[in-house]
């Protein structure tokens, strides 16, 4: 019986990153995948494939086809810049200096409560077709520049509006617990009490996030304020993440994994015991090589005691405009290498499987495999260790989104 698909793309290698199949990257070679749909129906080597027509056949001349990459953080939406604060650092201020002085992210929010809904969209445009560009087709964007209601709301909504106009996926998480706003100066405890009563149903209430997360650290709130905004998100049956362990030890990493986070982010200074308590609860790491280098951090984070513990290892941009503002997730891939430690593979997992893990949607992407979304990337290379080797020249040739094929670039 011959089978009907939407698409039929064949004489590929495929990168399938799924940890069933053999190998570090799950390859087949020679390969076809059929979809049909926003699924992808069937994978694997070209000479298995069962008689099908599909209504567009595409011919992958020999190169590798990846899933549609995923950058699991980013502070996409935001209004100004801070090159100013960056010349700082450069003349030897630490990043907590800056930002005790009235600078680093409550900079960012006098500019993002200050912009319209239309300049926060137009200034993030930019930023997002670079990812796009890159073979991203997955992002998670944060608020967390408004520390007051309607402007937490503004980012969310602008953010689910680039996701109207651009062919991406886009999940958005309320980061309200990011920093204290200058008018609760001396009150964290009161702004706690805002997030957790008021921010938190209205954007439940709206449906503009799908997930919330919080800075627990040293310059930020407490693991007791933070106890206190999972417990809120958690009543609005909203899953959590926690920027944990990135300047200080602090116990944020075994709070969020008591909670089951999704992923705990940052965590550079995370001990044996929370390493231990994320093997147990299942949360995974994301790693951010970005800020780390732009902050000139020494701390790098264990990745041979969360290798061994089996825990999922995300990659993101951390797109922002303090520690961060690069976009460009396959500079990530390379800095993960470099920096950090991670082989290729590990780094092309940090941005599909792993990062899917971290969004808690990985049942429906990250890999390349039956019954999962046809989110996917086809790159001119001899092999799938150039995406964390190569950065800059090396670009998808075609990407598709849900079963259907973007511009690349």
């Amino acid at each position: 019986m011959t089978e009907r698909c939407d698409l039929l793309i064949t004489n590929i290698n495929a990168a399938t990153m799924d940890p069933a199949m053999p190998g570090a990257y799950g390859a087949v070679e020679d390969a076809a995948v059929a979809v049909t749909g926003n699924k992808i129906v069937w994978i694997g080597p070209r000479r298995e494939l069962p008689d099908a027509i599909a209504d567009t056949v595409i011919d992958g001349e020999g190169q590798w086809l990846t899933p549609g990459l995923i950058d699991c953080h980013t502070h996409l939406v935001y209004g100004g810049h801070r090159a100013g604060e960056f010349a700082r650092r450069l003349g030897g201020e630490s990043y907590e200096e800056v930002a005790r002085s009235g600078g680093g992210i409550l900079s960012t929010v006098r500019a993002t409560r200050g912009a319209t809904a239309d300049e926060l969209y137009r200034d993030a445009e930019p930023r997002l077709r670079a990812l796009l560009a890159e073979g991203v087709t997955t992002i998670e964007i944060k608020s967390g520049y408004g520390l007051e209601l309607d402007t937490e709301l503004k980012q969310l909504r602008v953010a689910r509006r680039l996701a109207q106009h651009y062919p991406v996926n886009i999940l958005t998480t309320c980061l309200a617990a990011h920093a204290l706003p200058p008018e609760y100066d001396g009150r964290a405890d009161d702004y706690i009490d805002l997030v957790c009563n008021e921010i938190l149903p209205a954007v439940a209430k709206e449906q503009l996030a799908d997930a919330v997360d919080m800075f627990c650290e040293t310059i930020a709130f407490s693991v007791e304020q933070c106890q206190k905004v999972i417990a809120a998100a958690q009543k609005l049956d909203l899953p959590v993440k926690v920027h944990a362990e990135q300047l200080a030890a602090t116990g944020a990493t075994r709070m969020a994994a008591r909670a089951g986070a999704l992923s705990v982010e940052h965590i550079e200074y995370i001990t044996d015991e929370d390493v231990a308590a994320m093997a147990e609860s299942g949360t995974a790491a994301v790693l951010l090589p970005g800020a780390f280098y732009t902050l000139k951090e020494t701390r790098v984070p264990p990745v041979d005691k969360l290798r061994a513990a089996g825990i999922p290892m995300a990659i993101s941009t951390d797109l922002n405009p303090g520690s961060c503002p690069i976009a460009s997730l396959r500079l990530m891939m390379n800095m993960s290498c470099n920096l950090f430690g991670l082989t290729p593979a590990e780094a092309l997992a940090g941005v599909t499987r792993a990062a899917a893990r971290a969004l808690g949607v990985c049942c429906s992407r990250g890999v390349l495999r039956a019954g999962l979304r046809a989110d996917m990337a086809l790159w001119p290379m001899e092999t799938p260790d150039q995406l964390a080797y190569e950065v800059g020249a090396l670009k998808p040739k075609d990407i598709f989104v849900g079963g259907q094929h973007v511009t690349a670039g």
